[in-house]
């Protein structure tokens, strides 16, 4: 895939099966988080909240890759314990559904850690 400059033409560059999914986990992160500033980073979606990384996505070949950080991810410990994992990472197949609601309770994690720190420039 080519670098993309946006997020909707990183988005275009999948299959429409896998793009339905991503824009689906992005308007749960934009719903979730709607004074997050979206732009390309690392080659993916990411989110910014007061100045700090929020969350990113991406697609890979059989799944959905999702950050959070560390702080994110060891909050839902137990929700996230059923998927493949990293540090700040985890992975949720394409082949099951797309745990939307467990990403959106993540991204309100997020957002309340991201807006109990002071602003960022």
């Amino acid at each position: 895939m080519n670098k993309a400059e946006n997020v909707a033409e990183y988005l275009a560059g999948f299959p429409a099966e896998v793009q339905q999914i991503l824009m689906e986990v992005r308007a749960t992160i934009k719903a979730n988080a709607p004074d997050a500033v979206e732009k390309m980073a690392y080659g993916m979606p990411g989110y910014k909240l007061n100045g700090y990384p929020l969350v990113y996505f991406g697609g890979f070949k059989e799944h959905v890759g999702f950050f959070a950080t560390p702080a994110g991810h060891e909050a839902f410990e137990e929700g996230l314990s059923k998927y493949k994992q990293g540090k700040g990472s985890v992975q949720f197949p394409l082949s099951e559904p797309m745990p939307l609601d467990l990403i959106a309770r993540i991204v309100q994690f997020r957002v309340q850690e991201n807006l109990s720190k002071p602003k960022k420039k």
